[in-house]
């Protein structure tokens, strides 16, 4: 179970590390609400013990609260 664990996170790393490099050509209010979105994700799931519901709550809330604070 703890490999399991493991290499679950070791993928998410690296998901996250590739989908960055696609953040070149996006506006500064984009960036942030991609980066909220996904604290968000991990936040929601982390207090839910791993719920579905939690993490996609989590990851919108976390979408909304960063496309607000990408504004100019």
């Amino acid at each position: 179970m703890k490999t399991m664990k493991a290499l679950t996170g070791n993928i998410v790393v690296c998901a996250i590390l590739i989908s960055l490099g696609g953040c070149s050509g996006m506006s500064r209010q984009d960036q942030h609400t991609l980066a909220g979105a996904g604290l968000g994700g991990v936040a929601g799931s982390v207090l839910t013990n791993g719920s579905a519901i939690g993490t996609v709550g989590g990851a919108a809330v976390g979408g909304l609260i960063g496309h607000e604070t990408g504004k100019k």
